[in-house]
């Protein structure tokens, strides 16, 4: 029996990382497949968020295809993009990795306990992107995590085989979860904000 992560663009776990580097191709075609995840959930309320991934990952695919040889990891294409006094790619990659660990945290959250998607994607707002947001995307973030569907339902739509679909969900966060902190502590240093 297939699943969510049987089918999606990518897999973080997928993604390679040499000496705490990032391929970018990879990289993007697992941060598609957290899209594709929000289909999962089913309300349109999160379009304005897969909306704002999605352009965040075209910023960083625009430069990788603009300038191929300097894109090899996301590393080499942030410190090529800050050498040229150039910044779009980069806050793209900062945006994008705080969604990923909005994301992250949540579903950690809520694989590791019993509790409705609706509270563990609050609690995940509330201590990632809430403090990076004006009233207005607060008003439809707030929106979009009280369309949480119910657990057992996002779960049934990732796979008929719960035991896999856990197993390999959370392959994927332990994944996700260490490409997000290499992302932070990277982008820290460069003094992306």
């Amino acid at each position: 029996m297939t699943t969510f992560f049987d089918t999606a663009k990518g897999n973080f776990k997928n993604v390679p990382v040499v000496d705490n580097r990032i391929s970018t191709t990879e990289f993007l075609e697992a941060a598609e497949g957290v899209v594709q995840l929000f289909d999962a959930l089913g309300n349109k309320a999160f379009v304005p968020v897969q909306n704002d991934m999605t352009g965040n990952i075209k910023k960083i695919r625009d430069r990788q295809l603009a300038k191929p040889a300097e894109s090899g990891t996301l590393q080499a294409l942030v410190e090529a993009e800050l050498a040229e006094k150039a910044k779009t790619a980069s806050e793209g990659l900062l945006w994008l990795n705080r969604g990923l660990e909005f994301t992250s945290r949540a579903l950690r959250k809520n694989v590791d306990s019993t509790e409705e998607l609706t509270h563990s994607f609050s609690t995940s707002y509330e201590s990632t992107l809430k403090k990076h947001h004006n009233f207005v995307v607060k008003g439809i973030f707030s929106l979009a995590m009280k369309a949480c569907p119910y657990r057992d339902d996002f779960y049934k739509k990732l796979g008929d085989d719960q035991a896999k679909v856990l197993e390999q969900l959370r392959e994927w966060l332990e994944a996700l979860e260490k490409i997000v902190l290499l992302l932070n502590a990277f982008l820290a240093e460069k003094n992306i904000k």
